[in-house]
């Protein structure tokens, strides 16, 4: 969850940081960045560049808080720095051949609900979700995650995107169709290549 400070306490730290208390930095960066470094895993799907991405981003918030707009949460500002500073990685990376990070991005089961919001998850389910939402446009994917991992409300979604409300909500109907879809495919498809290992052993068991 985004919002793991009170807002006074987050205007708190904000001012002692922007004074140069390296403990109140400190403690913004310890609230959110396990949010922002998951919600980029799930964006790139590729945990080296979401750590480069998300200690790059806290470098520019923190240095730069004096133009921290005060109206707004720390979170929400925050991430935005992180997906521009993506988009950047993006635009760099185009003319290279690897660019796995990217790939979907440039692409114009249980529910997303549920599945968004299980802390406990096995490894297997959580890569099944990553290869899922890797396969979503990446609007769709953004606004799914914030939403339904990182609990931002549609109007904090729409500022993030600077997409209308009614768009916002138009796009994660559409991603949450997808990613069910998705999800159904890629277990049926998992379920179908273990049942011929089965049978493949089997048939040499006997042979």
């Amino acid at each position: 969850m985004c919002a793991a400070l009170s807002r006074g306490l987050e205007q708190k730290l904000i001012r002692e940081a922007a004074a140069g208390d390296r403990d109140a930095a400190g403690a913004l960066v310890k609230a959110y960045q396990h949010g922002l470094f998951a919600y980029m895993v799930r964006m790139t799907g590729r945990p080296d560049v979401a750590e480069d991405v998300v200690q790059e981003a806290f470098v520019r918030a923190l240095t730069n808080l004096d133009r921290f707009d005060t109206r707004f949460r720390f979170s929400t500002w925050l991430f935005t720095i992180a997906r521009r500073l993506y988009l950047n990685y993006c635009e760099r990376r185009k003319p290279v051949s690897d660019s796995s990070a990217c790939q979907q991005s440039a692409q114009p089961a249980p529910g997303p609900a549920s599945i968004a919001e299980q802390g406990d998850t096995t490894a297997s389910q959580r890569d099944e979700i990553n290869s899922a939402l890797q396969s979503l446009p990446s609007v769709q994917r953004q606004i799914v995650v914030l939403f339904h991992q990182q609990d931002w409300a549609i109007w904090q979604i729409a500022e993030h995107l600077d997409l209308p409300e009614g768009t916002v909500k138009s796009h994660l109907h559409r991603g949450r169709l997808k990613l069910r879809l998705a999800l159904t495919t890629l277990r049926e498809e998992r379920a179908a290549e273990a049942e011929r290992r089965r049978a493949a052993m089997k048939q040499e068991a006997w042979s």
